[in-house]
């Protein structure tokens, strides 16, 4: 099994990854005998994975993460870098080497603080491994301050430093910074690539695993959690009764408020599962006592924490609203093909009987509408309105068409 095993219907971009990982190899081979360096070569400094939710940006870059890193005594006998199986592979792929930083937030932004951090550290040469990497899997989420802090680190690169910059499309970067990088776009799997890997890779069962990659139009990781995960399953099916339920007035705002309690909920799983935990380690490292008092002086870091928590929240809950909008516009989409008589497949077969009754008792401009309506909420809840008004608005706007 190679790095490269789990980056899933992205043929181009593999090659591609793989070519510059041979030529970074060839570049660190020839800095340490003393050797002139290939002007030709396909490895750079910086990198920007762009492509739609779920194509496997991240898993791109972890993999190539991977493949400078490789260690396998293959390479001298000119074999590929990215063996899979080395420790220099190994522990660049689960999170744990040494010089591989993986960046994810789980709130809203990625602020200035923690970009001149990232800066700090890329300035650092290679501890155990042969580069220094740094993958930042959320690079839209860089506010303005943080973007032009970053600008300064990739115009101006460590000799041995990687950035890989992790994006929907290459207007969720600024300018500046993708004028300096090297540009990958990956696309959408398809489903049955995606129902292989469910099948291969995490034993699904067949018949669930197509339904899963079919429902979820290629978005690898939401096939997973809906081929896995009853509870995804079940808001999945609330989510997709909405379209029959705005049928009076009563029916709209009692659908929005269900599709925020249940965006709610999540982030409050997500709370009791991690708060706790990140709470009581950090009274501990503090020195706290259990029950007791903490120490003078440790007020703001007990706030700071706090802060972060209730942005992370808001965020989880925003994403679970935001899920369950796809699948709405998932929905119309497939009454949309209904209603022009479409050859392409639909997604959501499992509910067919309501696509045809909605698809039956509509126009397509209806339908077509109502998508907008869809898209208009997310755009809504990015612009901080209150989304249980957003939410509201657009159940209205379902049931007048």
């Amino acid at each position: 099994m190679t790095v490269w095993d789990d980056l899933v219907g992205q043929t181009r971009v593999q090659e591609q990854l793989a070519a510059a990982a041979k030529d970074a190899d060839a570049l660190v081979t020839a800095v340490s005998d003393g050797k002139p360096l290939d002007q030709g070569s396909k490895m750079t400094h910086a990198w920007l994975f762009t492509g739609p939710p779920g194509s496997g940006r991240s898993t791109a870059a972890r993999a190539f993460a991977a493949a400078l890193q490789c260690t396998s005594p293959d390479r001298a006998l000119g074999g590929a870098p990215g063996c899979g199986f080395c420790d220099g592979c190994h522990t660049s792929l689960i999170g744990t080497h040494a010089d591989v930083q993986i960046i994810r937030t789980d709130l809203l932004s990625i602020g200035v603080k923690e970009t001149r951090d990232l800066v700090r550290r890329a300035q650092l040469s290679p501890a155990v491994g042969r580069w220094q990497v740094i993958v930042m899997e959320d690079a839209d989420r860089l506010t303005e301050g943080a973007g032009n802090v970053l600008l300064k680190a990739v115009e101006e690169p460590a000799p041995r430093t990687v950035w890989m910059l992790c994006a929907p499309s290459l207007e969720d970067v600024l300018p500046t910074i993708r004028s300096r990088c090297r540009h990958l776009t990956l696309s959408t799997p398809p489903v049955e690539a995606v129902a292989d890997v469910l099948i291969r890779r995490d034993g699904v069962d067949p018949e669930r695993a197509h339904s899963a990659a079919r429902a979820t139009q290629g978005h690898i990781g939401r096939a997973r959690r809906l081929a896995t995960d009853e509870r995804a399953r079940a808001r999945r099916a609330a989510v997709l009764k909405v379209p029959l339920r705005v049928a009076d007035v009563g029916g709209c705002l009692k659908a929005a408020q269900e599709l925020i309690d249940t965006a709610t909920d999540d982030a409050k799983q997500m709370a009791e599962e991690v708060d706790v935990k990140e709470t009581e380690d950090l009274k501990a490292a503090l020195g706290g006592v259990a029950g007791g008092r903490m120490p003078r002086g440790t007020a703001g870091a007990m706030k700071e924490l706090e802060d972060k928590q209730k942005r992370r929240k808001t965020r989880t809950q925003r994403d679970s609203l935001d899920l369950a909008l796809t699948e709405l516009t998932g929905f119309y989409r497939d009454v949309l093909a209904l209603q022009l008589g479409s050859k392409i497949a639909i997604a959501n077969v499992d509910v067919q009987d309501s696509l045809d009754r909605i698809a039956e008792s509509s126009t397509p401009a209806q339908t077509l509408r109502r998508i907008e309506s869809v898209i208009a909420c997310r755009d809504a809840m990015d612009r901080n309105v209150a989304p249980l008004l957003a939410v509201e608005a657009m159940t209205m706007a379902l049931r007048a068409g």
